[in-house]
């Protein structure tokens, strides 16, 4: 951690952030879609027996795991537009670096995803580093974990991600 950081944003690291419940529940046919869209054609996904076989019945491919905690962009009743990876923005809005990439992602899973499971996510600042200067700009980069729970209290997911907030302008 950098010791030039904003107080506030001192505050922030290692501290859970927008523990948020899914807007709704994972649903086979949105595991479907996702599957088609990447012509996907893994029996596990698709044989009820290969899936009973392997892991107990249907489970969520991998990769969708983000799909069940991105939130609506309008839903009735909201008063204010929800993003994925607050934190992110929080950051950007907060050193004062209107531009940024995701250099790195990484996914360790845990317990399996089913249908009918509901995620609850929280977001937890890692690490800030120094001001660096890059061919983009002059800015930061930040790691980010997002912790994925069913609705049992089962760990399911930790995605963790890097990013560089920067002002343009680089070396």
């Amino acid at each position: 951690m950098s010791s030039d950081l904003p107080v506030e944003v001192q505050s922030w690291i290692g501290q859970p952030r927008y523990q948020e419940a899914g807007e709704f529940d994972v649903e086979r046919g949105y595991m479907l879609t996702s599957l088609s869209s990447v012509e996907n054609g893994n029996p596990l996904f698709w044989d009820a027996d290969v899936a009973g076989e392997l892991t107990g019945g249907w489970i969520a491919p991998p990769t969708t795991i983000s799909l069940w905690f991105r939130p609506h962009w309008w839903a009735p009743g909201r008063t204010r537009q929800l993003q994925p990876l607050q934190v992110h923005f929080d950051l950007k809005q907060v050193l004062g670096l209107p531009e940024a990439i995701m250099t790195e992602n990484e996914i360790v899973f845990h317990e399996p995803v089913r249908a009918g499971d509901r995620l609850t996510t929280r977001q937890i600042l890692r690490d800030v580093s120094p001001p660096k200067t890059t061919r983009l700009g002059t800015g930061r980069f930040w790691v980010i974990d997002v912790e994925y729970v069913n609705q049992k209290g089962e760990l399911a997911a930790v995605e963790s991600y890097t990013g560089f907030g920067y002002v343009k302008g680089g070396a």
